[in-house]
């Protein structure tokens, strides 16, 4: 019995805080089809490879950038696999989600005509919309990290070590898009034990009159026994 052409690829959302904005790493397609337009990193998965491979590869080739740097979490979101998402053939997607502190700005490489990290706010308020399904993979993509970091302790993922309790609800306020009160955020993180560990130094002195603010490090928790709640 024939079929018709069918393959697998594998998609990247790789979001990171910049300047203190959630952040996605995009290409722009050299080739058809929706040549020019923005897209997740990823592609095609060779015969001989398995799918964490594939999506290293991908993303060294299109970006510059090597898949897993120290630090980056990195779990699979879901599999895509509308019959007309590519209008090549048949294609189901893997998509890879990724958090990870603020890192190097990427190169295009030979597949893609550009590569850069795009502020989520930005791409909604000029109108892009992303190559193939690419645009629900992302939005799917953010609201699996918004869910997450209400009872897992993920968000730690986004800063570099050591941080500050201001520097991790930064994170909080710009992947849930709403300010959190300093003083109810800093209790509800002291008191879930093990999401974070006291450095011994504090932040640099920013010239004002209160005490320098205490450094931390990432615990070995990983789930909130009381988690923090989004505002409604």
């Amino acid at each position: 019995m024939s079929h018709p052409p069918f393959a697998v690829t594998v998609d990247i959302v790789w979001l990171t805080i910049r300047g203190g904005r959630l952040s996605v790493l995009l290409i722009q397609r050299g080739n058809d089809p929706f040549a020019g337009a923005w897209a997740l990193p990823g592609g095609f998965v060779e015969l001989d490879e398995d799918l964490p491979a594939a999506a290293a590869r991908e993303l060294a080739e299109e970006t510059g950038l090597e898949m897993l740097p120290e630090g980056v979490h990195l779990e699979q979101l879901a599999t895509y696999g509308s019959p007309i998402r590519d209008p090549r053939m048949r294609v189901v997607s893997v998509a890879y989600l990724a958090f990870s502190p603020d890192v190097s700005d990427p190169t295009a490489g030979s597949d893609a005509r550009g590569a850069r990290w795009w502020a989520v706010e930005d791409l909604i308020a000029e109108g892009i919309r992303l190559a193939f399904d690419h645009q629900q993979i992302v939005d799917d993509a953010i609201a699996r990290a918004g869910s997450k970091l209400e009872y897992t302790t993920l968000a730690t993922a986004f800063v570099g070590e050591p941080f500050t309790l201001s520097e991790l609800r930064a994170v909080y306020e710009a992947v849930w898009g709403a300010a959190l009160d300093p003083s109810n955020f800093r209790r509800k993180v002291l008191e879930n034990p093990g999401v974070v560990v006291e450095s011994s130094g504090r932040a640099p002195s920013d010239g004002g009159r209160g005490r320098p603010a205490q450094l931390y490090l990432r615990g070995p928790a990983r789930m909130f026994s009381r988690p923090v709640e989004r505002p409604s």
